[in-house]
């Protein structure tokens, strides 16, 4: 089997497709990444790979999905993310491609498991508050994954210490300036937030017109009525909830339980709402095909999280 396709999802982006990719690209150089939603890519093929979309985990197939339900699980029932299945089926061929010793391969890939790809699994699917992960994320900081990039102690090459400066002195250059446009942004978004939050009155749903930072706005507003809010996205609309801290899961409504996980028919059977296409299993974020499903859908979550 040759594989010349890693398929994952276009639209925003997270870490666990990001460090899959990375991973995969490394086992299979030649093929080419496509990011896209479009059912004839996310169809299993044995041409590709397909990871963080696909709404299924099948390994013999190809697809490494963790979003339907249920949900793939660790052995101690612990959610796993895209990367935690890439990993699992595809991290000790990484590990033999970097030339990691024979003898140590089960050993390293256990302990970056444990360290590294276990914090991404819970993030993603919102089983670990960042504000309180501790010793679990200490080595994610940026800080202790910028020294990660030293030499190490045995390098024979005079150049080592000077060749990984320069690639941090890349990689924190790109965060610094990444933070710097995302707080720009952030601030043109609450001007746009506010607005709309002016038009919205009491309305328990906010409806902006794209994706966009909302919380921040939402809290100096001093909109506390607000549960939900919508927006419009490439081909379909998203309905998310409102977090109660910025680094925080919590949220101030949660999407109806009945609808965790669920997809296509299933969530339309669900809900009772024609177009209804998915709805996170942390119940943080649903998607229609249209607009008016996606608000019907709002209404409907509005009138369970204010039900006695």
């Amino acid at each position: 089997m040759t594989i010349s396709f890693l398929v994952t999802h276009s639209g925003g982006f997270h870490a666990d497709e990001l460090l899959s990719t990375v991973i995969l690209a490394r086992l299979f150089p030649d093929a080419r990444l496509v990011r896209s939603r479009d059912a004839a890519w996310i169809t299993p093929a044995p041409d590709r790979l397909i990871y963080d979309v696909g709404r299924a985990y099948d390994a013999q197939a190809g697809v490494f999905d963790h979003h339907q339900r249920p949900a793939p699980l660790r052995e101690d029932g612990r959610p796993l993310s895209s990367f935690g299945l890439v990993w699992r089926h595809f991290g000790r061929g990484y590990l033999r491609a970097l030339a990691v010793p024979e003898p140590d391969v089960e050993a390293i890939h256990a302990d970056l498991d444990a360290g590294f790809v276990l914090p991404i699994d819970l993030m993603d699917n919102g089983a670990l508050d960042p504000s309180t992960a501790g010793p679990l994320l200490a080595d994610l900081t940026l800080p202790m994954l910028l020294e990660s990039l030293k030499p190490v102690f045995d390098d024979p090459d005079p150049q080592a210490e000077t060749q990984a400066f320069a690639d941090a002195q890349a990689i924190a250059q790109a965060f610094i300036e990444a933070s710097i446009r995302r707080k720009a942004a952030k601030a043109r978004a609450e001007a746009v937030v506010l607005r709309a939050i002016a038009a919205a009155g009491t309305a328990r749903v906010l409806e902006l017109p794209q994706g966009m930072p909302f919380r921040a706005a939402i809290e100096k507003a001093g909109a506390d009525h607000l549960l939900f809010v919508i927006h419009p996205r490439e081909r379909d609309w998203a309905l998310t909830g409102i977090r109660k801290a910025e680094d925080g899961f919590a949220q101030r409504a949660d999407l109806p339980e009945a609808w965790a996980g669920l997809t296509d028919a299933a969530l339309e059977a669900a809900s009772g709402v024609p177009g209804a296409r998915f709805c996170h299993n942390g119940r943080f974020i649903a998607v229609a095909e249209t607009r008016e499903a996606i608000l019907e859908m709002a209404r409907i979550a509005v009138r369970e999280a204010e039900a006695p």
